[in-house]
């Protein structure tokens, strides 16, 4: 039996342990938002999610500023993989909408982002997204969920690095992907 789409057995590591399920329920309670599931970093959130969501012939719309790591593994890796990608300036919804293709899958973008610190208009990133039924990722490692819920919002997953503020010390190597149960449990 599962419990939150979590099996509830402890026999091996890889179904996971007390430890990560408390960080995983405490993580979804800072978010306001369904379930999270803990990764070994921050990459690994979003590449799994990624490669769980998406197949070849799919297409993602990511914003300019998003983390360069990011956008490398989207630009480089899933093109040799036939999931094709537009990169777009974080403050131009236009341009943003203008290359929404029937193939768009995804929107990903970060806020604030790292390193420069720049914002999206999360609201209009939701709305856009919903009006052409495509889900939308944020990485708010800098924010935390101290600062930015973006579940509240409607954002669907959102992506920790917790190597950095959530961890406060760079004393851990951690990641996370934080959203709704369906799409948690296909990720997890």
């Amino acid at each position: 039996t599962k419990e939150n789409g979590t099996p509830n057995h402890n026999d091996y590591g890889r179904y996971g342990n007390p430890t990560v399920r408390a960080v995983e329920t405490r993580l979804a309670a800072l978010e306001n938002a369904d379930n999270a599931v803990l990764m070994s970093s921050g990459m690994a959130a979003i590449t799994t999610s990624l490669l769980t969501l998406l197949k070849a012939g799919d297409h993602i719309v990511i914003t300019d500023d998003c983390y360069k790591r990011t956008r490398e593994f989207v630009g480089d890796f899933f093109s040799r993989y036939g999931v094709s990608c537009s990169v777009v300036p974080i403050d131009d919804f236009e341009i943003i909408e203008a290359s929404i293709t029937p193939k768009t899958r995804i929107i990903i973008s970060e806020s604030p982002t790292n390193p420069t610190l720049r914002i999206i208009d999360i609201n209009q990133l939701v709305e856009l997204a919903k009006a052409h039924n495509i889900l939308t990722m944020l990485d708010t490692t800098f924010a935390t969920p101290v600062n930015l819920r973006p579940a509240e919002f409607g954002v669907d997953l959102i992506v920790h690095s917790g190597t950095k503020y959530l961890g406060g010390h760079h004393d851990l190597l951690a990641g996370a992907v934080v959203g709704r149960q369906e799409l948690i449990e296909q990720i997890r």
